[in-house]
């Protein structure tokens, strides 16, 4: 990437790259969740609140309406990843935004059925964060992706499905990546990202314009999305407490501002701390929850604004998510 300016910058063309198969890696393809097992499974102190979530979402499907995700990366680091895909395949979710992380764990699982290097033992050897093959294929598949005019999703449903983008990778387990699944289905799999937060960033593979390029297309097309929600719909969020909530409020924002808004919508975060979600509705800046970002915007203010009904569904992933699931199959079938 060039630079012509007056500063000093970091010379990335002496960083070292290693085989992605000589990484240790905390997760495996034999710890992803079996979605057709989850069903069978009974449910032990199951909340009201995301007994309604689920009963919001199959409304929604039954009347056409939109139902839009936003997950961070800990989802796929879960195991949860396959539930994600199921849904995405049985109709149940009509757009999907993700972060930059979620991106790496799902290509590296589908690549070499393995992801999740540990940082502690990596970092001080200067080995964080520098597979070879994450940070090449990636970036090639956004620096072409940005040629085409593509978004991010796009680009790496393309590159995950087996086409020459810009050369033909082999992948050992694609289904199990939800890039793959959106990308089959046609459902927009938008990627949003911050410069210099995910370990591709990192490799003189990187180029910030295809980066900036890409993920800015994606925004637009999440944008486009939220815009549909003008009749009613929901909107979740699982584990991103920051840029999923960001673009959501920003996506909102904008449709409200073409004639658009959200009216009526269901809002919900999926998140493990605790919460004061009545302080936070009284805008109370002494209580710890009003600087929670997803409690304020997506449980609290994005509701009251539109006339809609806002949850938060505390507890962890690996519980919430199967039940969640299982509520939703249940009674769609």
């Amino acid at each position: 990437m060039r630079y012509e300016g007056k500063f000093e910058v970091f010379d990335s063309s002496s960083v070292r790259t290693y085989p992605l198969k000589d990484r240790p890696s905390e997760v495996n393809i034999s710890d992803l969740i079996d979605e057709n097992k989850v069903i069978d499974e009974v449910d032990s102190n199951l909340s009201g609140d995301l007994e309604e979530l689920a009963s919001k979402v199959v409304e929604a499907k039954s009347q056409d309406k939109p139902v839009i995700m936003f997950s961070g990366a800990h989802i796929i680091k879960n195991g949860m990843g396959p539930l994600l895909s199921s849904l995405i395949k049985k109709g149940i979710i009509s757009a999907l935004g993700v972060n930059g992380a979620f991106t790496i764990h799902d290509f590296e699982l589908a690549y070499s059925g393995k992801t999740s290097e540990s940082i502690p033992n990596a970092l001080s050897e200067g080995l964080f964060g520098f597979a070879e093959e994450t940070n090449r294929f990636i970036n090639q598949a956004l620096v072409h992706g940005n040629r085409l005019r593509i978004g991010y999703g796009e680009a790496m449903g393309r590159l995950i499905s087996g086409e020459p983008f810009p050369e033909k990778v082999k992948f050992m387990y694609p289904e199990v990546s939800i890039q793959y699944s959106a990308y089959k289905k046609n459902i927009p799999l938008c990627v949003h990202c911050a410069v210099g937060t995910d370990i591709y960033h990192m490799s003189p593979y990187f180029d910030g314009e295809a980066l900036g390029g890409c993920s800015g297309r994606d925004f637009l097309i999440f944008a486009n999305e939220i815009s549909k929600l003008v009749n009613g719909g929901v909107v979740i969020v699982v584990g991103s407490a920051v840029i999923g909530v960001e673009v959501i409020l920003k996506a909102i924002s904008m449709a409200a501002n073409v004639g658009k808004p959200p009216k009526g919508i269901t809002t919900a975060s999926f998140d493990i701390r605790e919460a004061d979600l009545e302080q936070t509705s009284k805008n109370n800046k002494n209580a710890p929850s009003y600087y929670f970002r997803d409690i304020k915007s997506i449980v609290t203010r994005i509701p009251e604004a539109f006339g809609g009904a806002g949850y938060y569904i505390k507890g962890d992933h690996r519980e919430t998510l199967p039940a969640f699931y299982r509520s939703i199959v249940r009674r769609s079938a």
